[in-house]
């Protein structure tokens, strides 16, 4: 904190009101050995040019390697005026828009960030945010079981991002929800529609439907969106929000669409940022919005007739009796969202399909170069969006390591994930990389495999 506004006397003034000695008196009841130490291992304080020197040589340690990871993470291109207009103090530092007459801009902004999302999913209603994708889908799991009532059963295709199943089983393991795998095609990569038929009869809420899914393969979601629905499941839809600029969206899935939809929205003017923040996207029919958790905002016309912006539906415990709230995650993304709203303004319709046609053609460019490649293979005879699954003839951490040293960061490793693949990359490139980057990304990739092949034989 750059300023604490206590003077010595006012502490004083405030021990004295209450009865306490000193502050530490305060904490009495907190036993000797739960208290944490002195702070033995802070350095000596540093000047400004001190400071600013350190924090460039941290900076210069992190380089600038080209980076090929997808698995849920992208790297787009994001225009300047997104972040410049995000970081603007009227979005950087507003709060919960619970006073909906100081709030108009935010809500304003969230108005049209459901409308854009309810478009691109092909949806009736789009929620404010979730926390992130993996909660996002948690939080469809759950609204589900409520929707079906009976079942507390959900179908979970391999092919979704392993993480993601993580956390969905840690959120709903305590609620007596079960969610049963389901195994994907050695050969094609995706979940076979014809395999669930062993389920049919049985009691399930949901079935879950990535496109594309984790290994970047594009799933069946027809028939699998109309098995669900003739088995008295819902649909839940796991997509990329880049992908829905070239694919149909779930909400024209099958005969009558996905019932919920969410995925990461990181990849709409999200940097990586090591990892977050980002955000989660939830969409649903109109039938099912009362389940939906997280804030809906709505638009209205005042006393005088003028367009004004509330919070419409809030069914979380802040706002009700915790027996009756959606979720007990209490927050939203909302600066993520500011900056995503923007991204799809400044891009458009057009201009996002422009950006996922560029990270296809790359990949298939990329593709192509790297099948046969040294004994690497494409793993998946199947269409893809922006990401591939390579099989190498060498262990995955060791070709990462290698490719790392010459500047690339060069996949995903699925050994820990899928060992049955053996050893494999997921290897995604975005509409960022260059015809020189795939090259240098090619002569590295067989660079590693080259010397793996010569030590054999030495």
């Amino acid at each position: 904190m750059a300023f604490i506004p206590h003077t010595d006397e006012d502490i004083q003034a405030m021990l004295a009101a209450i009865g306490a000695p000193s502050i530490e008196a305060l904490f009495d009841e907190i036993p000797a050995e739960l208290r944490a130490g002195p702070l033995e291992r802070v350095p000596e304080r540093l000047s400004e040019m001190e400071v600013q020197r350190l924090m460039r040589e941290r900076a210069e340690q992190d380089r600038q390697p080209l980076c090929f990871i997808g698995a849920g993470a992208y790297e787009h291109h994001i225009p300047a005026a997104v972040w410049e207009l995000t970081t603007r103090g009227e979005f950087y530092s507003a709060y919960t828009p619970y006073q909906a007459e100081a709030s108009q801009g935010t809500l304003q902004l969230l108005y049209e960030y459901q409308s854009m999302m309810a478009s691109l999913t092909g949806m009736d209603v789009s929620n404010a945010s979730m926390y992130d994708g993996a909660s996002a889908l948690a939080e469809a799991v759950l609204m589900a079981v409520r929707i079906h009532k009976s079942a507390r059963r959900v179908l979970m295709p391999a092919t979704v991002h392993p993480i993601w199943r993580r956390v969905v089983e840690s959120i709903v393991k305590h609620q007596r929800i079960e969610l049963v795998e389901l195994p994907y095609c050695t050969e094609g990569g995706h979940t076979i529609p014809e395999s669930l038929e062993r389920f049919a009869g049985e009691d399930f809420a949901a079935l879950v439907i990535p496109q594309p899914n984790f290994f970047g393969v594009l799933e069946d979601v027809d028939a699998l969106t109309d098995w669900a629905h003739a088995h008295k499941m819902l649909a839940i839809g796991v997509v990329n929000p880049t992908s829905l600029a070239l694919l149909r969206p779930p909400g024209e899935w099958g005969e009558t669409g996905a019932d919920i939809v969410v995925g990461e929205g990181q990849p709409l003017g999200i940097p990586l940022s090591s990892g977050g923040p980002y955000f989660g996207f939830m969409a649903c029919k109109q039938a099912y919005v009362r389940q939906m958790p997280g804030r809906i905002i709505g638009a209205t016309t005042d006393l005088d007739g003028k367009r004004g912006y509330a919070l419409t539906l809030q069914a979380r415990e802040q706002h009700i009796r915790r027996s009756k709230a959606t979720s007990n995650i209490c927050t939203n993304q909302g600066l993520m969202v500011t900056a995503a709203t923007i991204y799809m303004a400044l891009t458009g319709p057009e201009g996002l399909a422009r950006v996922a046609a560029a990270s296809h053609a790359n990949t298939r460019r990329l593709a192509e170069q790297l099948d046969g490649l040294a004994g690497a293979e494409i793993a998946f005879a199947r269409p893809y969006f922006h990401e591939v699954v390579v099989r190498l003839p060498r262990a995955a951490n060791a070709v990462l390591k290698d490719m790392e040293a010459q500047g690339i960061l060069g996949g995903f490793d699925l050994t820990p994930y899928y060992p049955e693949l053996g050893d494999a990359l997921l290897v995604c490139a975005t509409e960022t990389k260059s015809d020189a980057d795939l090259a240098e990304y090619v002569q590295a990739f067989a660079k590693s495999l080259k010397a793996f092949d010569l030590s054999r034989f030495a």
